[in-house]
């Protein structure tokens, strides 16, 4: 009898994750380059010096990120971020900037950024936001998103209207519908502390903290831990 030969059939490689870096800077976009393409499944599709040319770039090449900064010339970051947003560009934006004052980070949130970062960045964190970009997970200098996202909100509410009017506040200390525990969870979150740093605060399991931050996604209707901050801010301040 013959022997027939069977092929196995090919399993293909995943497609590499495409980035777009958007920097002024030439030895910025230098070292992000080497970076990005020092990671097999990630690579550099393109380079802009401006917003304007990263939302050119973002519509032809199709990247799913965009690395970007906040100081450019002309279109800043935060203005190239928004127009992404408007005409649904599926890029995920993550800002990288050495500035990290002035509302920087609730503007980038607003405008549709992912993940913000300072340039000072381990690389180690740079790859990570790339690919929880894509994953669905931000990534964040806590500290600094917590500091600026109370500012911010304080900085806009003193702009309102009745702003002269002397009131008293009258906020829950929990918001209705949501258990005290669940609540502290959220609080922590708003600290910047990962769930198994929440977890040994509150003498839970990882598990139960999970399940806790699951609950308060549904019902303050918010997708991630970012806008999770957020709203536990906003309800505190």
């Amino acid at each position: 009898m013959a022997h027939v030969r069977t092929e196995e059939p090919s399993v293909e490689a995943p497609s590499p994750i495409r980035v777009l870096i958007a920097d002024d800077e030439s030895l910025m976009r230098a070292g992000l380059r080497m970076l990005v393409d020092g990671v097999d499944e990630i690579r550099v599709v393109g380079e802009a010096t401006d917003g304007a040319t990263a939302i050119d770039q973002a519509r032809a090449l199709d990247p799913d990120v965009v690395l970007m900064d906040v100081r450019m010339p002309g279109c800043d970051g935060l203005e190239a971020t928004r127009r992404l947003q408007n005409e649904g560009i599926r890029a995920r934006v993550i800002v990288l900037t050495a500035f990290d004052t002035d509302g920087y980070v609730l503007e980038a949130l607003r405008s549709g950024a992912v993940s913000f970062l300072l340039k000072d960045a381990q690389p180690a964190e740079v790859i990570a936001a790339i690919k929880g970009a894509v994953g669905g997970s931000p990534q964040f200098s806590a500290p600094v998103l917590t500091r600026l996202v109370t500012w911010a909100i304080e900085a806009d509410r003193s702009l309102t209207p009745d702003s002269s009017v002397p009131s008293v506040p009258s906020v829950p200390a929990v918001p209705v519908g949501i258990t005290p525990r669940e609540w502290e969870v959220g609080e922590f979150v708003a600290q910047g502390l990962t769930n198994s740093e929440i977890a040994e605060a509150m003498y839970l399991s990882t598990t139960t903290v999970k399940t806790h931050l699951g609950r308060l996604f549904d019902k303050l209707h918010v997708t991630n831990r970012v806008q999770l901050a957020i709203r536990v801010l906003e309800h505190s301040t």
